[in-house]
């Protein structure tokens, strides 16, 4: 880290530390009162990848890293106050992980037949679900859970024994109809994107923005004709989205 990275952080932890003294607002926030603030800036942050890929500039890229790099911060510097641990146990502890879970590069004369979940296991873990959060998003937890189950070796072979299995799991539905079936068709269609190597949260993202603004075409020609959406045909409708696409 060069010189100016580190007058960089500690400018922002000098600053941190005066706005949690002199701020109103500030002053009062706690570990769980952040909670949810510090879920809307993660949320930002994915928007911000998400629209880099789509001509985004970095500007607020830059902007939304330094907002959770704040967060980040700010919870360690409570943590402190409250006696709990200090910001620099926060950066051991993670240097130390990173140490333990690449064995390949830090300690070559181990044996490095042990997988990323196994070394997890071995941190005491009893089951590799434990890692998943249960307050995840759905889409994002299934592509999570077959990922620990894979990192294990449970799996498939391939893409193709994975498309049976949704061709398997969609026949159950068309005879049931029912939300589970529904779910394990989802479920299915995740682990076959993924031996695809398609994240099927990143694939559904990008769907959503791509459906968002070619509907926000339609909304603008129905303006144009003095109508609202809900007001226009079919055919009219149709027409203003194939025009969007």
């Amino acid at each position: 880290m060069d010189a100016h990275t580190i007058n960089a952080f500690t400018r922002l932890s000098d600053t941190l530390d005066r706005v949690r003294k002199e701020c109103p607002w500030d002053k009062v926030q706690t570990i769980e009162s952040l909670r949810y603030l510090t879920v809307e800036e993660v949320y930002e942050l994915s928007e911000a990848i998400v629209a880099l890929a789509d001509g985004g500039g970095d500007d607020d890229f830059k902007k939304e890293l330094g907002d959770l790099f704040m967060h980040l911060m700010f919870y360690s510097k409570i943590a402190e106050e409250e006696g709990r641990f200090t910001m620099a146990d926060v950066l051991n502890a993670i240097s130390d992980k990173l140490v333990e879970r690449h064995p390949h590069i830090f300690s070559p004369d181990k044996d490095q037949h042990q997988g990323w979940e196994q070394l997890k296991m071995k941190e005491g873990r009893k089951s590799v679900m434990e890692g998943v959060p249960s307050s995840m998003p759905s889409l994002n937890k299934a592509v999570r859970i077959q990922e620990k189950a894979a990192g294990m070796g449970f799996d498939f072979s391939d893409a193709d024994e994975a498309f049976k299995k949704v061709k398997e799991e969609y026949k159950e539905f068309e005879q049931s109809g029912s939300e589970e079936e529904f779910g394990d068709l989802l479920f299915a269609l995740v682990k076959w994107g993924a031996m695809k190597g398609i994240n099927a949260d990143d694939a559904l993202c990008k769907t959503n923005r791509k459906f968002i603004e070619r509907f926000k075409h339609v909304e603008q020609a129905a303006a144009a004709s003095g109508k609202t959406v809900s007001q226009m045909s079919k055919e009219e409708m149709q027409q203003a989205w194939r025009e969007a696409k």
